[in-house]
């Protein structure tokens, strides 16, 4: 079950080239691999962005990345910025793309928090498990660039998956913290059919045992869940970590506690100037 805050969702592109194996968007949107711009955005947000209440939080993007390679050139995600901070609008912007530093500046001016999704500190893993996104010291330097100019970075530890990244959580948690970031949420593998395939073409030998895990899990809306036992310990080590670095915490449709006054998507940052 979802817990997030009410939000409005703004995917200004279909599709996303990052490859990550563990994508659950590519089980429902037809050619995700294909990353292609949203046709007429800027004129329909113009005209419907009106109606909307300033203040209102907006979530760029929840399935989409919303900085791919061909934003440098067509800045459409800059350009749908510039329309939601004129409206007042607060903003979530959750991606795995260092292209967001070029943003800096509008981003400075709004009631803002970016989510930078980061899940592994080792390039060889990285180019296994994201092989078209950045490689992980470039996404700490985008945390410590926009903590630099005040902007509240949040990270998504996203996913947790047993016996390929769960080892690094512990690091991973002090890395993003050490760079700046003030919140971390975090959620373990949902396997759909065409993830799992991916996962056990890439992962052989990691694959059998997590399978197994699977087999005594549950499957719910189409995804098959680890026990609940083996989530709760994973989602736990992890918030011990992130008490440890001075972060809030919270888990993505894992039925964690949260934490008073902190949202599970770490939109909460976007009141706050830090």
């Amino acid at each position: 079950m979802c817990t997030c805050p009410k939000k409005l969702s703004l995917n200004p592109y279909t599709g996303c080239v990052h490859g990550c194996l563990y994508c659950y968007a590519s089980s429902y949107i037809p050619r995700f691999s294909e990353c292609r711009p949203k046709l007429g955005l800027l004129k329909s947000l113009r005209r419907e962005v009106r109606c909307v209440e300033p203040g209102t939080l907006v979530s760029m993007s929840n399935s989409s990345d919303p900085y791919p390679p061909m934003e440098r050139n067509l800045q459409l995600t800059r350009e749908c910025i510039k329309i939601l901070r004129e409206r007042g609008m607060r903003l979530q912007l959750v991606t795995k793309s260092d292209i967001i530093s070029r943003d800096a500046e509008l981003l400075e001016a709004m009631d803002c928090v970016v989510s930078i999704t980061i899940t592994t500190l080792c390039d060889e893993l990285a180019n296994l498990l994201e092989p078209g996104a950045p490689m992980p010291e470039r996404r700490l330097d985008t945390i410590r660039l926009l903590r630099g100019k005040g902007i509240p970075v949040s990270a998504r530890l996203d996913p947790i998956i047993p016996g390929i990244n769960e080892p690094e959580i512990e690091g991973l948690v002090s890395s993003v913290c050490n760079a700046g970031a003030l919140h971390i949420t975090t959620s373990t593998y949902k396997a759909r059919p065409d993830s799992w395939q991916r996962l056990k073409d890439a992962f052989p030998e990691e694959s059998e045992a997590l399978g197994a895990m699977f087999e005594k899990g549950s499957r719910i809306c189409g995804s098959r869940y680890l026990p609940e036992q083996v989530r709760f310990a994973l989602m736990q080590k992890t918030k011990e970590a992130a008490t440890r670095n001075g972060a809030t915490f919270s888990t993505c449709r894992e039925g964690f506690s949260k934490e008073p006054g902190v949202c599970c998507d770490g939109s909460h940052l976007a009141r706050k100037k830090m």
